[in-house]
């Protein structure tokens, strides 16, 4: 019988010590890893711009770019915003392990390097990659546009869909990082103190439209939770809701379908998966007594010319 060969996760290392390279390659590929290596932070970025690897060794300290600069770079590209990078250095004083946390390590190692430790701590790092990648991509393919930001609105983390809605408004700021404009930062501090009952936001970005952040939540210490929506440029009021005996949700999912709207664009506009929009139509059609959009909108029309 033939068995799938399982998949051998790649590892790049960037160093420019030959022993180092040797070592790390031999041990590497003694743990069934496929191992590729750069001699510096550019050689290091012409590999990724061909394949993603599952997880980045990187020396801090190199001539030219240096390893700092080279995880900042890396960290720019959404497909690398997931891979852990473990840097590796002789350097061990407290500025150098938090300047290549902050630059977007996961881990830090000092040379020499002892093979076992640095085994265990890969496979501790992939083991961690893959439960966030899981979740993540299990959030996506529902349809969520959801996002996490720190407390000045650096994004942390976002969805596949919620990056796409992004990758066309957002730049990196000086320090490199990719931040939601004022005055998400204020919004942010009053929403999760209760200090505001606003909880959604609209946020406008130059050269594009309108985006809706709706908050949802403290994730923990700095970090909070973020569902993401186009804006029309107007609110979609739930006028239908107590009138024909709809919820909140399913009130808002028939003012946009009276507007001609299709499910994709209703899905986009309040940040649903277009199955949870589906099942929101189905439940409209079902207290309503009708059997397609064609009729739902009917009445929604009908019964927006009776309050006007």
């Amino acid at each position: 019988m033939i068995t799938e060969s399982k998949k051998r996760d790649v590892a790049l290392v960037v160093d420019d010590s030959p022993e180092t390279l040797r070592l790390l390659t031999d041990a590497l590929d003694g743990a069934g890893m496929t191992v590729m290596v750069a001699l510096d932070g550019a050689g290091a970025m012409r590999i990724v711009d061909q394949i993603t690897p599952d997880i980045v060794l990187l020396d801090a300290v190199m001539p030219g770019m240096d390893g700092f600069e080279t995880c900042k770079r890396l960290k720019r590209d959404a497909g690398l915003s997931n891979v852990p990078i473990i840097f590796m250095t002789g350097l061990a004083e407290t500025e150098h392990i938090v300047r290549g946390l902050e630059a977007g390590g996961v881990d830090y190692v000092t040379k020499p390097i002892v093979v076992e430790e640095m085994l265990a701590r890969i496979r501790v790092h992939l083991a961690n990659a893959r439960m966030t990648q899981s979740a993540r991509a299990a959030l996506d393919v529902s349809g969520r546009y959801l996002l996490a930001v720190g407390s000045q609105g650096k994004i942390l983390w976002a969805t596949p869909q919620a990056q796409k809605l992004l990758s066309a408004t957002l730049t990196a700021n000086a320090n490199d990082a990719f931040a939601l404009p004022e005055p998400v930062p204020q919004w942010l501090e009053q929403a999760q103190s209760g200090k505001t009952a606003t909880k959604v936001a609209t946020v406008s970005f130059p050269g594009s439209e309108q985006l809706r952040l709706h908050y949802m939540g403290k994730l923990g210490p700095g970090e909070f939770l973020l569902r993401l929506a186009k804006d029309s440029g107007t609110d979609a009021p739930a006028e239908f809701s107590s009138e024909l005996g709809l919820t909140t949700r399913e009130g808002e999912v028939l003012s946009w379908l009276s507007k001609g709207k299709t499910n994709r664009d209703i899905a986009q506009i309040l940040g649903l998966s277009p199955r949870t929009v589906d099942k929101h139509l189905e439940q409209i059609y079902s207290k309503l007594g009708v059997e397609n959009r064609t009729a739902a909108a009917a009445i929604a029309v009908s019964a927006k010319h009776r309050k006007s």
